[in-house]
């Protein structure tokens, strides 16, 4: 039986916000469960009495509301349908709920079905719809907290370097070069910035992101993420610091100019080659 296309799409999509209802659990939470660890940690370093609290991670407790701790029935959490029937308030205590979760479920399910369109029913959209994945959690994670959890971003490089291991989007030695050059190109800059002027111009973080989005995507993809996350870097900051009064972490830039490259590979692969012959670099 032939299955069309927009199936398809239709259910990466619906797929799409179902993961992004989830996505919203791991952006909360997972900066939440990496300062109770630092606590601890640093209360044991200390001999300080450990605290116990109770347990909190990505499955326990159930969701709740933040203002009431009303807990969120199974019908009050599907994904879109239940904020449009709730009116995007708390139906215990009528609190807003903010839009931002609406905003990820959203995004990852148009997300998912750009993949799907773009790469069709194949092993390439599966490993797509990971990577998407992980860079939604990324990108929201690092516009609020400024960190980006190494839970994620170390598991995204391995992940990029096996799913190339058999020639899955590249080479292995393109998804190889990818990983180590996206780690060295920003680790240079950092300490080029700090032997000049004494600060950090970015955190670790980055390093290893770039690294993840060389080892999907090769080496040779990395100046044209880097250059256009920059521009979006310096659009977004000035709007965050007319708007707000607050600078923008460099890893939402990232995984939006990684993404975008990632969807366009072809055109993208085009203009190198094109840039490679105009500059006499390949004959």
């Amino acid at each position: 039986m032939i299955i069309e296309p927009w199936l398809y799409i239709l259910s990466a999509l619906l797929l799409g916000l179902m993961i992004g209802s989830f996505l919203n659990v791991v952006i909360y939470r997972l900066p939440i469960m990496m300062e109770r660890s630092w606590q601890a940690e640093a209360r044991q370093a200390l001999q300080m009495p450990v605290e116990t609290s109770a347990r909190f991670n990505l499955c326990f407790p159930a969701s709740s509301c933040p203002h009431c701790q009303h807990k969120i029935k199974i019908w009050q959490n599907i994904p879109l349908i239940s904020y449009l029937i709730l009116r995007g308030r708390c139906a215990q205590c009528s609190t807003p709920i903010s839009p931002r979760y609406i905003c990820v479920e959203l995004i990852t399910g148009l997300a998912f079905a750009a993949v799907m369109w773009r790469y069709g029913a194949t092993p390439l959209a599966l490993g797509g719809l990971i990577l998407t994945s992980v860079l939604i959690a990324l990108c929201f994670i690092d516009a609020d907290t400024q960190l980006l959890p190494d839970q994620l971003t170390l598991p995204l490089i391995w992940m990029g370097l096996l799913f190339n291991l058999y020639s899955g989007f590249i080479t292995p030695a393109e998804a190889i070069w990818g990983a180590v050059l996206g780690y060295l190109s920003l680790w240079s800059l950092f300490w080029v910035f700090k032997l000049l002027t004494g600060k950090d111009g970015m955190g670790y973080g980055d390093f290893k992101l770039l690294a993840a989005l060389g080892a999907w995507m090769g080496a040779t993809t990395l100046p044209v993420i880097v250059l256009m996350a920059s521009l979006v870097g310096i659009v977004a900051s000035i709007i965050l610091r007319v708007t707000r009064g607050q600078p923008m972490a460099f890893g939402p830039a990232l995984v939006i100019a990684g993404w975008i490259v990632w969807m366009a590979d072809s055109q993208i692969n085009q203009l190198i080659q094109w840039w490679l012959q105009l500059s006499g670099l390949k004959a």
